[in-house]
């Protein structure tokens, strides 16, 4: 049994993926800090997530802009006392299948900042606490996109392709810290912003709250034993992985 819960960060909590991984670790008796830039939507989570016997504080925040980062973690730092393991989920799509050629340049500009300066600001700013303390993990997800580039998925590749290359630089760098830096690849989710990037799907999708329960393994698991490893999590959980911690 965990002899205390971890202290998890969850940036993007206010729908998808993030609102489904708050659910299912406040059901796991996690603390919880979470932050999403739609106040409504993330005061809602927070309700449900408290209904389900979890600590959770929530902040209304931009987490592609420092002072919102530097604001949330602080916060959550002096509520909590620490960051255990950040999930760097927030993410923005853009525009549905565009052409490289037609896209909008602002648009390609705010994709790049906000799904490439998210994990930096985020990952640079809980770093120093867990290399203090020796022990820590920072998960981010990251998409087949950021392998293989698709066509009319512009900026969203684009930037998915950055993160992997920080994950990767930060993973060099973490060796030996006792800080894991890990990369889950969720696969294509019934989501909003999966409408948004194939707007007539036609094949059925994994639910969050299926890719939830992935987290379980990462979340328990020795940071040494995840540490610079990229999970894809169909077949994670295909496999059965669970046990292995």
């Amino acid at each position: 049994m965990r002899q205390q819960p971890n202290v998890i960060m969850i940036t993007g909590a206010s729908l998808g993926l993030g609102k489904a991984l708050t659910l299912h670790l406040a059901k796991q008796g996690h603390q919880l800090a979470i932050c999403a830039r739609n106040k409504k939507a993330l005061e809602q989570v927070k309700r449900e997530a408290v209904t389900l016997g979890a600590e959770v504080l929530a902040e209304v925040a931009d987490v592609s802009k420092i002072r919102d980062v530097e604001r949330f973690v602080s916060i959550t730092e002096n509520h909590f006392g620490r960051v255990d393991i950040l999930i760097n989920n927030a993410s923005a799509f853009g525009p549905g299948p565009t052409l490289l050629t037609d896209y909008p340049d602002e648009i390609f500009k705010e994709v790049i900042n906000v799904n490439i300066l998210n994990l930096f600001y985020m990952t640079k700013r809980v770093l120093p606490g867990m290399l203090t303390r020796g022990i820590g993990k920072i998960i981010s997800l990251t998409s087949e996109t950021g392998r293989i580039g698709y066509a009319e998925w512009g900026a969203y590749s684009v930037s998915k392709f950055a993160l992997e290359g920080l994950a990767a630089v930060w993973t060099e760098e973490l060796t030996d810290t006792g800080v894991a830096m890990v990369l889950v690849d969720p696969g294509e989710m019934d989501t909003a912003m999966h409408e948004i990037a194939v707007p007539d799907c036609d094949y059925e999708l994994m639910s969050p709250e299926e890719v939830a329960t992935a987290f379980d393994y990462l979340i328990e698991a020795n940071p040494s034993k995840v540490h610079g490893k990229r999970f894809e999590v169909q077949t994670f959980l295909k496999k059965g992985l669970h046990d292995e911690k």
